[in-house]
């Protein structure tokens, strides 16, 4: 419905007119289609101005998220509208990463020389908070990456995953090899002798540090301790480590003889090694963050050769499946 109202105009000026519509009612008014939470590749091209083409070629580079079922390829949306958001500049946490829990001196020198190339385009932060509350900060959305290990390699594609699984938001995780690495105990150099029998070292006279609960090198030696039925609570328990180095740096200050930890641990404070096992270091990731240039950078640096040298200096490492995702639901 219009209505028209004349204006008083001066004369010799051309007449004007003032027309009023009446809105359209709400109920009126065509609403939009709802888009599909998976988009198709025809869709999904459509939905960011691109050729289909294009679309396939982002999927081959693994930098758009992207499932195939049944053969076709699927784009979750939400995990579009983040990936471009993130993608942009400035864009949500894209000029940063929060990396939480298992302590690694590889991982801390990774973290390093990624901080200094990227200076101060980006911040990347290592805390070191063992696997367990690095997992519930990550579920928190307090942390963007968690690096994990609970027990033998040859039992962590089931049991990391098993652990994860825990938290409620492990849907939207996924689990991507970093490394193995050789976990054992880290041994003051005077009692290199008494090594050579692992039970000489559980003597009343030796003193431990422990890990705190949920690490993963505590969960090992647990089960360690357990294979040659030892009661952990009859140690000698003279300190509590809350990192690998810190287990390292009590016995390099002969505050305890014995602590566990990883080989490389040991090495970077100048101590004696008595390995036990091997065992998977995996990094539990937002599979949203797993396509963030940051993270992928960070993948890169472990497969560096300034990375592998440092790791043959250290010692304890494999990387034969480094960058492998190993786990997505």
């Amino acid at each position: 419905m219009t209505r028209s109202y004349s204006i008083k105009r001066p004369p010799g000026t051309p007449a004007v007119a003032l027309i009023e519509t009446s809105p359209t009612p709400a109920r009126e008014q065509a609403a939009p289609p709802e888009m599909s939470r998976f988009l198709s590749v025809k869709q999904v091209a459509e939905y960011l101005h691109l050729n289909e083409k294009k679309v396939y070629t982002l999927v081959g580079e693994g930098k758009i998220p992207a499932t195939k079922v049944t053969g076709k390829w699927l784009f979750p949306r939400h995990l579009i509208d983040q990936w471009m958001l993130e993608s942009s500049h400035g864009g949500v946490l894209t000029d940063r990463m929060i990396l939480a829990g298992s302590d690694d001196p590889l991982i801390y020198g990774a973290v390093m020389q990624l901080a200094n190339e990227i200076q101060a385009r980006a911040l990347i932060s290592y805390t070191c908070t063992g696997t367990q509350l690095g997992l519930s900060l990550l579920a928190r959305h307090r942390a963007d990456v968690c690096g994990m290990h609970w027990g033998p390699a040859d039992e962590s594609r089931n049991r990391h995953p098993a652990l994860i699984r825990q938290y409620p938001q492990h849907h939207d995780w996924a689990l991507v090899r970093a490394f193995y690495r050789e976990q054992g105990l880290i041994i003051s150099p005077g009692l290199a002798e008494l090594a050579g029998d692992l039970s000489n070292l559980f003597r009343p006279e030796v003193r431990w540090a422990m890990r705190q609960e949920g690490a993963g090198s505590q969960r090992f030696l647990k089960e360690t301790l357990a294979k040659h039925s030892v009661d952990p609570s009859t140690l000698h328990v003279s300190a509590r480590a809350y990192s690998e180095r810190e287990a390292a740096s009590l016995v390099a200050m002969e505050q305890v003889d014995v602590a566990p930890g990883a080989r490389s641990a040991a090495t970077e404070f100048g101590l004696d090694f008595l390995p036990i096992g091997w065992e998977a270091y995996d990094f539990a990731v937002y599979r949203s963050v797993y396509f963030r240039t940051l993270f992928q950078k960070l993948l890169d640096h472990l497969k560096s050769a300034e990375c592998q040298r440092l790791a043959q200096l250290l010692g304890g490492y494999d990387f034969s499946d480094v960058g492998q995702l190993i786990w997505s639901q």
